[in-house]
């Protein structure tokens, strides 16, 4: 069996970090070649003792000099870099065989779109590139033989549940919809007058998942579940009217697939990102993810219900977005990003991140004919016209 070489860009946050736990299960198979953070030089220093990357990055000069320093004393031979630039530099890198797209944002599109054109294999965690540029991702991948597996629990859920499991080009053949669940966020049962009050603490604590505070919030607005749903209309090739969203409070069903002959097939899992980032580690085959089996005894019973998008307007915009496609995703997807950084930095209210996107995706033009070019000029200026706002 082949080692394979993997990328992980964006080590350090918790895709990277369940992605290690689920290779250090398996030396046999994978070789860490990279490793890329945005600040955290403990962590990253720290993993470069254990896994020995060849090349490691971080975002800025000090952080890598910092890095670089330690490492040296250390008498670790990884080499560092620095820059947003480095993660592109390793996503398109000749001796890596898998690319993790860890980042958190708009800024893993390049690195996303150089591992598509390098023909790699590329476990897609990063959902802001395909909210962008999603189709053009999806056609350089075909066209320069990469294979993309999602990671997301949702994606890779209905990845499982597709047909051949979801291989050559995401057959739907057979398919009626896809039910994308998710768990409804922190605030499903508060009563909207008390959205204002909503502090960035509350909003980072999801009942189910550990996850980073920018997709915390992005869960607590249900932002994260627009995203998704257009995410999966990339991935998948479909329509939005073909994706039902679904809340789904224990966060156990992942997501389902319906057929015409009135089949839902379903995957189900603890809420743990190692089981994804196994299966698609392993893809085609299973392995070890280290998580907690389920006991069904114990789990009882499922809930399910339909969201509210009054509460949770997020999710209508993102509709929209996915409907009117063009630039209008990536004029999403920035406002939010900098109206959940104001929330974040105590600068704006809970209750005011959809007003503020919705205002940008009002005003900003969408440019039907999208290409990398339009889809950075929207990206810029949709978060220039919220900044303004701000």
């Amino acid at each position: 069996m082949k080692v394979r070489a993997v990328a992980i860009l964006g080590s350090t946050g918790s895709i990277g970090v369940n992605t290690l736990d689920v290779v250090r299960l398996h030396p046999d198979r994978f070789s860490v070649f990279a490793l890329t953070a945005n600040l955290n030089v403990d962590a990253l220093f720290a993993q470069c003792l254990e896994f020995s990357p060849d090349i490691a990055a971080m975002a800025d000069e000090a952080s890598a000099a910092s890095l670089k320093t330690r490492l040296y004393q250390a008498g670790s031979r990884t080499e560092v870099l620095q820059g947003e630039a480095a993660n592109t530099k390793l996503a398109g890198h000749a001796q890596v065989d898998v690319v993790v797209a860890g980042i958190v944002g708009a800024i893993g599109l390049l690195p996303t779109l150089a591992a598509a054109r390098a023909g790699k294999t590329i476990l897609v965690a990063n959902k802001e590139p395909l909210v962008m540029l999603g189709s053009q991702i999806m056609h350089e991948a075909l066209d320069h033989g990469a294979t993309i597996v999602p990671v997301d629990s949702e994606h890779n859920a209905i990845f499982q549940c597709m047909p051949g499991g979801g291989a050559d080009g995401m057959l739907i053949s057979g398919i009626e919809k896809i039910l994308l669940t998710g768990s409804g966020g922190p605030f499903r049962e508060m009563a909207m007058s008390e959205f204002a009050g909503i502090t960035p603490e509350q909003a980072c604590a999801h009942p189910n998942w550990a996850m980073g505070r920018k997709i915390s919030v992005d869960s607590a607005t249900m932002m994260n579940k627009g995203l998704e749903l257009i995410e999966a209309c990339a991935l998948f090739d479909v329509p939005p009217g073909f994706v039902q969203i679904v809340v789904h409070p224990q966060s156990i069903i992942h997501s389902m697939v319906q057929y015409v002959d009135g089949s839902i097939l379903a995957q189900m899992g603890a809420p743990d990102m190692r089981t994804p980032i196994a299966h698609a580690l392993g893809w085609p085959d299973r392995i070890e993810s280290g998580t907690k089996r389920l006991d069904l005894i114990e789990l009882a019973h499922f809930d399910f219900q339909a969201p509210d998008e009054i509460k949770f307007p997020a999710l209508r915009l993102a509709r929209a977005a996915a409907q009117e496609g063009g630039t209008l995703p990536a004029i999403l997807n920035a406002a939010n990003e900098v109206a959940v950084e104001a929330f974040l930095n105590n600068g704006i209210g809970f209750d005011r991140i959809p007003v503020l996107i919705e205002s940008a995706m009002d005003t900003i033009e969408n440019q039907q004919e999208r290409s990398l070019e339009s889809v950075l000029e929207a990206d810029q200026r949709s978060r220039h016209y919220v900044e303004g706002l701000l």
